[in-house]
């Protein structure tokens, strides 16, 4: 199976790599700054389930790709999916796959829109994983999920074969009957952990160490997962139970990659993470109680003005 892993960045570059280490078939679309770095270094990947330096990985520029693929792995941030779209166009043949890792779910709209339904699988990954300043993949805990399975459920033969190819490749693979209700529920949470430590500048634990601190994580997620019953995705028992185990863990040191980006004065997901949980939302919380996502919304995207504003008054 060929492979096409769109970015090689913190996600693409890890399971792009591991699936290159197992020896599979692997090529990354890479902007050139990238590329060259990959020629020059190597793809770095240092990870408490084992470190390694993969010289010389395929990869292709989007104005060079002309062939297509039997998989692509979309890895790149929800803000780029639009000029991702774009240059993986060429690389989409008869039968090949999209297997999108991105947050959120309108992404999955964009797609089918533009390649057909056929095309797109439901997927998602927990992992934590960033770049360094030495552009190395830097696995942060233990966690290396990926999920993947058909939008309309079930386990079809094509995801059994993906199984077979994603499978020991160095990182948990995992098919699902129920795709579709695993990404919501990771937004669920997504969402909430987001919010809340992006709110308060904070990890869980700190803002469970403060009066009011619990109350406010919680009601979060009561409201995150109120808007997924209403869109017929109600989150699951197991699923409540966990979250709410993992969201109020003191001294947790849990944290949004949404936080990280905003400490490093980067691009954030806020259209994709809670713009589009707002979208969703049948009605608002009633009675006097106000809406904590609009706030932690409202506060993303005060970030992203002040930034966008600061950036425009950089001498060029």
């Amino acid at each position: 199976m060929r492979i096409l892993v769109v970015g090689a960045g913190a996600i693409g570059g890890y399971f792009g790599g591991r699936l290159m280490q197992a020896g599979r078939d692997v090529t990354f679309l890479v902007r050139a700054r990238r590329g060259r770095e990959l020629a020059d270094a190597g793809l770095v990947i240092k990870s408490p389930k084992g470190d390694v330096t993969l010289s010389d990985p395929a990869t292709v520029l989007a104005e060079d790709l002309t062939d297509t693929y039997d998989l692509v792995l979309l890895s790149c941030k929800a803000y780029d999916l639009d000029q991702a779209i774009d240059a993986i166009a060429p690389a989409i043949g008869p039968s090949t796959m999209i297997l999108p890792l991105l947050n959120g779910m309108r992404h999955l709209e964009v797609l089918i829109d533009r390649f057909g339904g056929s095309h797109v699988l439901g997927g998602q990954c927990m992992i934590g994983a960033t770049l360094n300043e030495s552009r190395a993949v830097v696995h942060l805990n233990e966690t290396h999920l990926l999920t993947f399975g058909e939008l309309g459920g079930g386990l079809s033969a094509r995801i059994h074969s993906l199984a077979g190819v994603l499978g020991n490749a160095g990182f948990d693979a995992r098919p699902s009957e129920q795709i579709v209700q695993d990404m919501w529920e990771k937004w669920v949470f997504l969402a909430t952990l987001a919010s809340s430590t992006c709110l308060m500048r904070a990890p869980i634990g700190d803002i469970l160490a403060v009066p009011g601190g619990s109350d406010l994580i919680l009601a979060l997620f009561e409201e995150c997962r109120n808007i997924a019953e209403s869109e017929g995705f109600a989150p699951r028992a197991e699923f409540v139970e966990r979250s709410r185990s993992m969201l109020t863990a003191s001294d947790s040191p849990l944290a949004a990659s949404m936080l990280r980006d905003i400490e490093a004065h980067a691009r954030i997901e806020a259209d994709q993470i809670a713009g589009d949980l707002l979208r969703r939302r049948r009605s608002a919380p009633s009675g006097h109680n106000r809406s904590l996502l609009v706030v932690a919304y409202a506060h993303m995207k005060a970030y992203e003005a002040r930034r966008a504003r600061t950036l425009a008054a950089e001498p060029r």
